[in-house]
């Protein structure tokens, strides 16, 4: 059986590679990618491996994206620090959600699941397994937040956002009036506590929420250009030519 992992953190894709020797010593990890980007590159130019144990949160955005870029249709052991993913996860092809740190116990209990499937990897109903993953899991986000300005605090309800910015370590909040304030979050970890129905990553430094966004332009090497409602950023407000996909499909609703 020949194992792709994808995950961005490099003790932990030994991790998992020391865990497959131990469950298995036959088995073959095909390679170790870190991003969307180079997953995409490798499914292009490699036959596809039999499983994929799939880090959600990678360097450059969701691994969600590397579907959209590429026709996959292997088995997926999804690995994240995150329960409010599960309801996309099985929506791709997923054989189990492990939440880290992964376990050698519920390694080998995903392996087996996939082991017991049809040869042929016949698909289950995900949209069923959706429903039910949506009854157990109700994702709670975050609804507001305490930002500053000098030495003062401000309670900012999450509706009242326009974006979050990162310039360097800082990470800013801005307001639907374009104040902007200085909270203790980075961009990792800011994206999981919002909704996703209001709130996208368009690159990696900037989240925006769609009720601000005003006007969506072409722009250079197939990337968008966005205009917020009455409110000035002191920088182009770019979306990354990786997420422009996934921003349209966000911008439907």
């Amino acid at each position: 059986m020949n194992v792709l992992i994808i995950e961005d953190e490099s003790l932990a894709a030994e991790r998992l590679k020391l865990l497959l020797g131990q469950y298995d010593p036959s088995i073959v990890v095909s390679g170790c990618l870190e991003s969307i980007e180079e997953t995409v590159q490798w499914l292009q130019t490699q036959p596809h491996p039999d499983l994929l144990l799939m880090d959600i949160q990678l360097s450059d955005g969701h691994s969600f994206e590397i579907f959209n870029q590429v026709k996959l249709d292997k088995p997926v052991i999804f690995t994240t620090a995150y329960d409010n993913y599960a309801i996309n996860a099985f929506q791709h092809f997923c054989v189990d959600y492990i939440l880290k740190p992964v376990t050698a116990a519920a390694l080998a209990n995903a392996i087996r699941k996939y082991k017991i499937m049809p040869h042929a990897f016949s698909l289950p109903d995900y949209h069923a397994w959706a429903e039910q993953v949506t009854q157990k899991i109700s994702p709670r986000y975050k609804d507001r937040f305490l930002a500053k300005v000098g030495l003062r605090t401000f309670f900012i309800q999450t509706e009242d956002v326009a974006y979050f910015y990162a310039d360097n370590k800082t990470v800013y909040l801005a307001d639907k009036d374009g104040n902007k304030f200085v909270i203790n979050y980075s961009i990792e970890k800011l994206e999981p506590l919002l909704d996703p129905h209001y709130f996208f990553r368009i690159n990696r430094r900037m989240i925006v929420h769609s009720k601000l966004v005003d006007l969506v332009k072409p722009y250079l090497n197939n990337r968008l250009k966005l205009s917020l409602k009455n409110i000035r950023h002191d920088e182009e407000i770019i979306v990354s030519r990786e997420r422009v996909p996934t921003f349209k499909k966000w911008a439907e609703g």
